[in-house]
């Protein structure tokens, strides 16, 4: 009797996110950035002005780690850090114009990179691929 494999799709879903991943990492270092300095650019960019904690919510990171990488980030003058004037305890964060040329140069290669990793997918399976996602994501 032959077992069905029931974590596949786990599996091919975590293969596949590890082989975009990787194919993310390696163009984002020819910008000497990792994945997590990147994403919290990416963030700033897409979002402007933040805090701390809310790009650790959108990227998934712990604000311990996030001040780290914030810290490298500043010392390359990518992004500053604005002291909130209504409460002292709040820290928002922002590119700078460095932060702001070095995004308009990777966003372009990077839209084109992601678009060719799903470039085989037509309307329909791409928005049935989306649609699955959520749903699973949405039963965790």
């Amino acid at each position: 009797m032959e077992k069905k494999c029931k974590n596949q799709p786990f599996l091919l879903l975590m293969q596949t996110s590890k082989a975009i991943h990787d194919q993310i990492k390696d163009e984002i270092a020819k910008f000497n950035l990792g994945i997590t300095e990147f994403s919290v650019l990416e963030v700033l960019y897409q979002k402007e002005k933040q805090t701390i904690q809310q790009i650790g919510n959108s990227i998934l990171v712990s604000s311990g780690s996030m001040t780290y990488v914030i810290d490298k980030l500043e010392q390359r003058s990518l992004l500053c850090r604005i002291p909130c004037p209504d409460d002292r305890r709040v820290i928002h964060v922002e590119l700078t114009d460095d932060g702001n040329e070095l995004m308009n140069q990777i966003m372009p290669k990077y839209h084109d990179l992601i678009n060719s990793m799903f470039d085989s997918l037509d309307l329909d399976e791409t928005y049935t691929f989306v649609k699955l996602m959520k749903k699973v994501r949405n039963k965790v």
